[in-house]
């Protein structure tokens, strides 16, 4: 019997288990024997069906710009018309499924930021088994620092759809990693360590881990209200948290009312636009710039004054370093040590290292090695 095959015998088996406190834990098992399954299978087909340049044509797409931005949703819900009012781009528009085949880049200039925005084409369900183009629309959101997700104002309900699509390739929307710390030993077997109030068992926990092969280890949780799910990710090592934003479009189309139904069907925040009559794309455009959580960082030369007009964009969180692999790809190696002014220096023109972390309108001077060309 073949991995696929193996797959829908359990996921047949957790259909017809009616889940309860009973069955949590036998369900717990059935879905790490999955996933770890899932795992062993993109492993061993990585790369296969994309072995070919013109099967890939149009989706390896150069990241450029302060950060990437994806537009994810199903076909005709007007992604390619929101690329174009969001950006310089000319994305081709028509009123059938399908219009776009490849990956359709922009840049959003917004605030001092260059934002690139790709278009994809629209996925189905099913995507992330490989309906479609779906692999390879996912394959791109999973390098995204963020993820626009796109939705009908008529077809609220494909919310659901595409949010089980992206998990089911690995990616996270809205998450962040578990707080799962796990230190593989040679001996002495399985030691766990829970620190918060948790959803799985003790027991649960140490047969999921020799399920992935491992059964010598030293388990810390920090995560409160841990589930089975949860730790399964950690241990497949292969999942990305992206941060998301839902645009509900073509609200020109309803009133008011018919946005507020909406709202309580579908549960989640989303910014309410209409690309074709530009109706609230501007407010869009803030949305998109405040959630990738940038900061300022102003650079003054050696021995010059301080350029306030051109900051660098960085993400919050940033270091020197990465400053420095923003400006050339050598500069690290160049590096002697920075000089820091603002709030993320204990003094006035602070000797600082590559790890240091910046905060928003810092002043940062990097001073080369001597014989650094």
């Amino acid at each position: 019997m073949g991995i696929p095959e193996k797959i829908r015998n359990l996921e047949d088996e957790i259909h017809k288990t009616q889940i309860n406190k009973a069955t949590e834990y036998h369900v717990g098992l059935l879905k790490a024997k999955i996933a770890r399954l899932k795992r062993e299978l993109e492993e061993n087909t990585h790369g296969k069906t994309l072995s070919t340049g013109s099967r890939n044509a149009g989706f390896d797409v150069r990241k450029t710009g302060d950060a990437t931005v994806v537009l994810i949703g199903l076909p005709s819900v007007g992604k390619s018309t929101l690329l174009n009012c969001l950006t310089n781009a000319k994305s081709r528009v028509a009123a059938y499924q399908f219009t776009t085949l490849t990956a359709v880049p922009g840049i959003l200039d917004y605030q001092g930021a260059r934002i690139q925005i790709l278009d994809m084409p629209g996925i189905i369900e099913g995507a992330a088994k490989g309906k479609g183009l779906g692999k390879r629309v996912l394959s791109v959101a999973r390098n995204a620092d963020l993820l626009l997700i796109v939705l009908d104002v008529f077809q609220p309900h494909h919310l659901a759809i595409l949010k089980k699509e992206l998990s089911e390739i690995g990616i996270k929307a809205d998450q962040k990693p578990p707080d799962v710390l796990i230190e593989k030993m040679s001996t002495g077997g399985i030691s766990i360590n829970i620190q918060v109030p948790v959803r799985v068992t003790e027991n649960l926990v140490k047969e999921i881990l020799r399920i992935y092969g491992i059964h010598n280890c030293r388990i810390t949780i920090r995560e409160p209200g841990l589930t089975d799910d949860q730790l399964i990710d950690v241990l497949n090592g292969n999942r990305v948290y992206v941060p998301s934003l839902i645009v509900l479009n073509k609200i020109d189309l309803v009133n008011q009312g018919f946005i507020r139904e909406v709202q309580s069907k579908i549960g989640d925040e989303f910014i309410p636009i209409s690309a074709d009559a530009n109706i609230n794309v501007d407010a869009l455009k803030e949305s998109i710039y405040k959630k990738l959580d940038f900061i300022r960082v102003y650079m003054r030369p050696k021995n010059q004054e301080t350029d306030y007009k051109e900051p660098m964009i960085m993400r919050r969180g940033c270091t020197v370093g990465d400053v420095c692999n923003k400006i050339h790809r050598n500069m690290v190696k160049d590096f002697r040590f920075a000089n820091i002014w603002g709030r993320s220096a204990k003094y006035d023109g602070q000797k600082v290292g590559l790890d240091h972390a910046l905060i928003d309108e810092d002043v940062l001077t990097i001073v080369k090695r001597v014989n650094a060309i």
